[in-house]
């Protein structure tokens, strides 16, 4: 079976939309569908096919969460070696032949946010990163070319203090 490594804080927010939409979401638009149906005729019942189709998308939601718990691999950053680029690792690069730093942390599929330099674990620059040193070089097939970087530091930070986009159980819901 396929892993998807994440931090501990990563693991919490998954379970956390999971039972809300299980526990809160779910039973709240089977209400709603409820509700519509008993106004009468269903097939010209716009909020009743509005309920159904959100219940659909909760449905595949929690689906794909489920897989993605079954999944999990919990790793936490700071139990790692930090000479090294490892899973939570912020790491500093350099374009060898442009001299252009860009700073990247790794993290897992649900936790990254590419925009904002979290990049997950399975993307092509992070795995090419996974295991070098300060001062190692990296070579990387990109959409824009092949391109080569120098590792020029390696930091462990709080993952979640560096994440601009944190879900919130207002918008774990289908409105």
């Amino acid at each position: 079976m396929h892993v998807e490594p994440m931090t501990p804080q990563g693991y919490d927010e998954l379970l956390r939309e999971f039972k809300f939409l299980k526990d809160v979401e779910k039973p709240r638009v089977n209400e709603e569908k409820q509700r519509a149906a008993e106004l009468g005729d269903r097939s010209e019942n716009a909020e009743y096919h509005a309920a159904k189709e959100k219940l659909r998308h909760i449905d595949k939601r929690l689906f794909y969460l489920n897989s993605m718990i079954e999944k999990a691999q919990i790793i936490d950053p700071a139990t790692l070696d930090h000479s090294r680029v490892h899973f939570g690792a912020t790491v500093e690069i350099c374009d060898v032949v442009t001299d252009e730093e860009f700073c990247y942390t790794i993290c897992g599929t649900l936790e990254s946010e590419p925009d904002n330099g979290l990049i997950s674990v399975h993307s092509p620059l992070a795995r090419a990163l996974l295991g070098k040193e300060e001062g190692d070089e990296v070579s990387v097939s990109l959409p824009a070319g092949r391109k080569s970087y120098e590792v020029v530091s390696i930091r462990y930070e709080d993952l979640f203090g560096l994440k601009k986009n944190i879900r919130t159980e207002k918008e774990y819901g289908f409105k």
